[in-house]
Order: structure tokens, then sequence, then C-alpha cells
């Protein structure tokens, strides 16, 4: 009898050994974002969690809020715990460049997600060509002008002046219009600094500013939010024409209203996906794409159905 517990607790003994032996070499991969108030943001985090999850692997996830020093301060740490890999979705994309060197040297790979890093040593990026969706947006927003506007319009941005990524946005943006040869006058850019508070009240500002706007572009989703509440909040639904980045469940109710005109959607789950499976391979000692696209789609009155089922 005494022999039978003996044997089944050297049993229980070695499988807990096991399990915890097993879960110990399990690849532990750190993602670095930049807020987790934007719905973007929180779709890369499901997204390279499902992929970590069907992996085996373990995600830890950092919310810088908005502060590119936080960031670093996240790599360094995830350094010194010699994580496996770190995914990184920075503000900063020349301020963090030290942190990604330092992260090769000590031969932890760092997957780049969202905003490509200039010269960088991170070993691949994740995203969108943000400056081509910038013209892509740019041009058929030019087309609306001229199919729907008489070919003159006057348009405010509403940006994040920090942020790499939403400037080529912008730059992107205003080369199409620039080509496009309609009368469009730009009028002020705001800052909204991918905080939906700060870009409400830089919207509401800009129109104040502005009483003869007909447009508004706003270059990412705090951004976006920002100005389909300013535009409500200031009965001006039936006058002024919204363009943006990433859908949000009012974005989509001034779609369906006619308002809100044309939205660039890019897959953030799908971002977070393809970015952990790329760390997934390295670890396999296997090669990934320098750069792997995500692709966009613009998303208007004609193909919003397909996109209903995220706000529900």
């Amino acid at each position: 009898m005494r022999l039978t517990k003996l044997l089944t607790g050297c049993a229980a003994a070695i499988a807990i050994t096991l399990a915890v032996g097993s879960s110990a070499f399990a690849d532990t991969f750190a993602l670095v974002t930049i807020n987790q108030q934007a719905l973007f943001f929180n779709q890369i985090n499901e997204g390279a969690q499902k992929a970590a999850d069907a992996a085996g692997a373990k995600l830890v996830i950092f919310n810088a809020n908005n502060v590119p020093s936080a960031q670093n301060d996240a790599m360094e740490n995830y350094i010194t715990q010699k994580v496996d890999g770190i995914i990184l979705v920075a503000i900063d994309v020349n301020g963090v460049k030290p942190a990604i060197t330092a992260a090769k040297a000590a031969g932890i790979p760092v997957i780049a997600i969202d905003a490509q890093i200039p010269d960088g040593d991170n070993v691949a990026f994740v995203g969108v060509d943000n400056t081509k969706a910038g013209e892509d947006i740019g041009k058929f927003y030019a087309d609306y002008v001229k199919a729907d506007m008489g070919g003159t319009a006057k348009i405010g941005v509403i940006g994040a002046l920090n942020s790499f990524i939403q400037n080529q946005r912008l730059d992107g943006f205003k080369k199409a219009v620039a080509d496009s040869g309609q009368k469009i006058t730009f009028l002020d850019t705001v800052d909204g600094q991918n905080v939906q508070d700060v870009a409400l009240t830089a919207a509401e500002n800009l129109m104040t500013a502005n009483p003869d706007m007909t447009t508004l572009y706003a270059t990412g989703e705090p951004a976006l939010v920002g100005a389909v509440s300013a535009v409500t909040s200031q009965g001006r639904t039936g006058d002024v024409k919204v363009f943006g980045w990433d859908l949000t469940k009012q974005a989509v109710e001034g779609i369906d209203a006619g308002w809100v005109t044309a939205v660039v959607q890019q897959d953030p789950a799908g971002e977070g996906k393809a970015a952990v499976e790329a760390l997934t391979k390295l670890k396999k000692g296997e090669k990934v794409e320098p750069i792997i696209n995500v692709p966009v789609t613009i998303v208007t009155k004609e193909n919003v159905d397909q996109f209903r089922g995220m706000f529900k």
C-alpha cells in the first residue's frame, strides 16, 4: 500500500516537473504597443494572442500609453528578461532604434509592426505601406471632389504629429491631391496626439476656425473618432464630408448616413498574427521576408456591410 502511494506520488511529481519544464521551454514573445484605447491596437493584440496560443508561446503585452520613452524602457526590460522575440508598434521610429539594436546584439529578434523603422536593426516589418495607402485615399478623395463637389473643396486635417506613420499618410494624401489638379484648398492641420479626447477638441476648434470647410481628413482612429464626434456635435453632417483611417462604430454609422465618405481599413488582427508567426519561424531557424505587407481596403457605402461584424 505504502509502495503504491509512493509510486503514485513519484508519478505525480514527475508529471508536475514535466509540465513545468515544458512551460519553461515555451517561447516568450513581448508586444510593445502604443496604447490600449484605440480599437486598432487592441485588435493587433487579439491577433497576436491567438497566434501565440496556436504556437504554444507566451505573449506579454506592454502598453506605452502614447509615451515614446516608455517603449524604450520596456524594450530594455525585455532584453534583460531574455524574451525570445519582441514585436514593436513604434511611436518614435528613430528614437527607439538604439533599443532595437541592443535587442539584436542580445540575440533577440524584433519585428516592427505598423510603423517601419528607417534603417533599423529589426528583422522584418509587418504592416501597410502608409505613404502608398495615403495616396490611394487621396486619389479617392480627389475623384470624389471632382464627381460630387464640382471639383472644388476646402479641407481640414486632424493628425497625430508625433506619429511617423500618420505623417506618412498625410504626405501621401497631399501628393495625390496635388497631382489631381482639382481646386482643393488645405486649411489648418491640427494635432490630435493619437488621443480621442484631444482629437475631439482639436477637431471642434478646427471647425470653429474654418466655418467654410467642406471636408475633413483624419489620419488615424483617434483622429477619426474626434472628427466624427465634432461634425455630429456641431450639426455639420449636412455640409462636411469625412475621410479617414480605421473604422469605428461611429464611422460606420456616418457611412450609413452618407457624410462619412471613405475610410481606409487595415487588418490589425492580421498584422498581429503575422508578426507572431514570423517570430515563431525565426525560432525554428526558418527565414522570413524583410517586408510582410498586409493589404488595406477603402471602405465606402458599397462595401461597408462586410465590416459590420467587427462592432457587434
